[in-house]
């Protein structure tokens, strides 16, 4: 029911609206603490103490607080390598496909582009067609990419997808300010620079979400491109390698000394590691949250 005050209107809920609220507040906050609870348990554990993770004792609150067991890291033979090479090839990936799915995105919005429709329409076909492992592999090997840190950056340059976000946003753009800009006497570059990026914010921080994210977690083309180098290894294989090692890893780690060093388990590895995989990227979200709510929503206006 609605009625108007002072020009506006108002409208008072029935007992039906008042308990539809309550019931889809109730579902979604049930639903985000399903969400929420397996890292908050993963991380409760990993700072609790250890004799009591490995008795299944802690549930809720954590017990006998300390931050041994990240301390305890450092021990761990190329963890740290892991890291440094796991950090930058996100950064780099990441970056470069921002740049290269702005460009590319741009492009495919002109008309005068050399046959833009073939393209437009190949890039969409690899989305949904590839060759498989084996030809990907045989493909990284005669391009020298095994064993080799640009095994991560030149297969991440290119995003089908992202460059399809990117293209849907920039046509919901305004072309006076385009027209503007070029009856001004202003290039391509120019446009494309100092208008069309700074007014694709929110899509490129979707994008780059997205492209942090998968290179973080990835794990397929570390296991298979760098076999034979394991100084390349990512976050995610030394995890993959820790969890199936982790009993000699607790000893390795119980090296130090120390109370908590002293009981490690392997529960506790495999809770310690994992948790040092998922902060880092759980850090990032916040920061873009807000970008990332407004790209892919206007992005995702047009087809």
């Amino acid at each position: 029911m609605a009625k108007r005050i002072n020009g506006g209107i108002q409208y008072k809920q029935t007992p039906g609206d008042v308990a539809f609220n309550v019931i889809n507040i109730t579902v979604f906050a049930l639903f985000t603490l399903l969400c929420i609870f397996p890292f908050y348990y993963l991380f409760i554990n990993t700072i609790s103490d250890n004799s009591l993770v490995a008795a299944n004792q802690i549930t809720l609150l954590p017990e006998g607080i300390h931050f041994d067991n990240y301390i305890a890291l450092k021990d761990v033979n190329d963890f740290a390598n892991s890291v440094i090479v796991t950090v930058a090839r996100t950064v780099i990936a990441t970056s470069l496909m921002v740049v290269i799915s702005a460009f590319a995105g741009y492009l495919t919005t002109k008309r005068e582009m050399w046959h833009r429709s073939f393209w437009y329409r190949f890039l969409v076909v690899t989305m949904y067609f590839n060759a498989g492992t084996i030809p990907w592999y045989l493909n990284m090997l005669g391009l020298g990419l095994t064993d080799n840190f640009w095994g991560y950056i030149l297969p991440a340059l290119v995003s089908p997808y992202n460059i399809i976000l990117v293209k849907t946003y920039i046509e919901s753009i305004p072309a006076s300010l385009e027209e503007s800009a070029t009856i001004d006497g202003a290039s391509v570059m120019q446009v494309f620079t100092k208008i069309i990026l700074p007014l694709s914010k929110p899509i490129l921080a979707t994008i780059a979400v997205f492209g942090a994210v998968a290179n973080w977690n990835s794990l397929q083309d570390s296991l298979i491109l760098m076999s034979n180098s394991p100084e390349l290894y990512t976050l995610q294989h030394r995890l993959w390698i820790y969890l199936n090692s982790s009993s000699n890893l607790a000893a390795s780690m119980t090296t130090g000394g120390g109370t908590a060093a002293a009981t490690l388990n392997t529960k506790v590895i495999k809770y310690t590691i994992s948790m040092v995989t998922i902060i880092p990227i759980m850090l990032v979200y916040p920061f873009m949250q807000r970008y990332f709510e407004e790209g892919i929503m206007l992005g995702a206006v047009k087809g």
